[in-house]
Order: structure tokens, then sequence, then C-alpha cells
């Protein structure tokens, strides 16, 4: 019952583990897998801004549907990596095809896997794994993880003041 809440939320469940750990400006990092809850599919509000909504709220985000062998790739490519990734099944949600037809018109196409990493939108399947073969994927995710690093320490240093 909680899987199927999951998948239709549009979410990825947890899994357990170790996972990868590394180093970031002398501080330790863990990139995990995490569930978070989809905020798509509000009334009253256009598929395009809870769109960009998800991309700026999430370091990684696939759009995704759930029969697709490429978007099982690069769900796979990212769980790998322990990273942390929002998943939106498309085939799952009431509007999935208003979401899909936004996203065509933000990247210029329909295919899924629709991948974006740091706000940014990097391509499918294909491309996410050519960058990860270039190693220029997961400099992109750090980037985006330090940047809200330093956004929550600023908004705390503004907070104490």
């Amino acid at each position: 019952m909680f899987w199927r809440r999951a998948v239709l939320a549009g979410t990825r469940v947890a899994r357990s583990g170790t996972g990868s750990g590394g180093w970031l400006l002398g501080k330790a990092f863990r990139m995990g897998n995490s569930m978070s809850s989809s905020s798509l599919e509000k009334p009253g509000t256009a598929p395009a801004d809870q769109i960009q909504e998800t991309i700026s709220d999430n370091c990684v985000v696939i759009f995704s549907k759930t029969s697709c062998s490429y978007c099982t790739m690069a769900k796979e490519l990212f769980h790998g990596m322990d990273i942390n990734y929002k998943v939106v099944e498309l085939d799952m949600l009431e509007y999935g095809s208003q979401f899909q037809d936004a996203l065509y018109k933000m990247t210029g196409e329909r295919t899924v896997p629709r991948i974006f990493v740091n706000g940014t939108f990097i391509g499918g399947a294909t491309d996410t794994h050519r960058l990860h073969k270039e190693g220029k994927l997961l400099p992109l995710v750090h980037q985006c993880y330090l940047k809200k690093r330093n956004k929550n320490f600023s908004d705390s240093k503004m907070s104490v003041i």
C-alpha cells in the first residue's frame, strides 16, 4: 500500500544501505536516496509553474513514465551514484499529458525521461549517461548541493541577527 501511494505521488521510496560519501570543501557529505512528496497537480496552478517549482526545489528531477526503459536506466544511474533525486511519473498523474506538453514547450521534445540538474535541463537518459562518462554530471549535482548549503547557511545567519 505504501509503495503504491509513493508511486502515485511521483516519489521515490528510500532504500537502506551505506551509500557512497565524499569530501567537498573540507566537509564530509553523503548523498543518499530519500523519499520526497510530489507537489504536482495543484488545482488552479499551471503545469509549467508546477514543473518550475519542482525543478527549483530539487537538485535532480526526472520526469519519467513507469513503463519507459530509458527512464529506468536514468533512475538507476542516479541510484547507483547514491544521489537524491525527485521522480515525477507522468503516467501516474491525472493530468500527466498536460505536464508532458509543458515539458515539450520547455525542452523541445515530448520524450521521457526529461532530466533537470541544478535547475537546468540536461537531456534524456543517453545525454545523462554521456555527461556521467565525461565526468561532468557529478560536478553539476555537487554545484547544486553547494548552492543549497550556502543558501541555508546564509538563511541561518540572517535569522540569528
